[in-house]
């Protein structure tokens, strides 16, 4: 079954952003693993989409580098839908000459808040975000299927 970005927004707010995020590895096996998602369109393509942040030296950004697409999915109960497509990467050592690093802060902000995150104190989240040289991933809804 075809689904939107809309009823993807309403299933993921369900389950406090939690989602399984997978792409493939070199050899042609997937890697999995969970992360907080959100909807969230793309800030230098402007393509509809989910995001989440990940840690700088998290081992999936060196695979998704690589293969260029993942597929995130959503679910509630027996309710689920995946969102696959292309990724672009924005942070501190994927840089796009279409972002001005000094956005960097506030997208990492905007993405977890997406994400269904809070904070109590935005300047620590900024410190840490930095320190961690986290990285904000964006994929592009290409494709959405479930059962939702």
């Amino acid at each position: 079954m075809s689904a939107d970005l809309e009823q993807v927004r309403t299933l993921s707010l369900q389950e406090h952003g939690l989602a399984t995020v997978a792409t493939t590895r070199a050899d042609g096996t997937v890697h999995s693993s969970v992360v907080n998602a959100g909807v969230f369109d793309d800030p230098v393509t402007g393509a509809a989409g989910v995001a989440y942040v990940a840690i700088g030296k998290a081992h999936k950004l060196a695979l998704l580098r690589r293969a260029g697409h993942a597929t995130v999915t959503f679910r509630r109960g027996w309710n689920w839908l995946s969102v696959t497509g292309a990724t672009h990467l924005v942070g501190p050592d994927d840089p796009d000459p279409g972002f001005d690093p000094a956005g960097l802060p506030r997208l990492l902000r905007d993405v977890f808040v997406a994400a269904t995150g809070t904070h109590d104190d935005w300047d620590e989240y900024d410190r840490v975000m930095a320190e961690e040289r986290r990285v904000a991933v964006f994929i592009r809804a290409d494709r959405i299927i479930g059962n939702s």
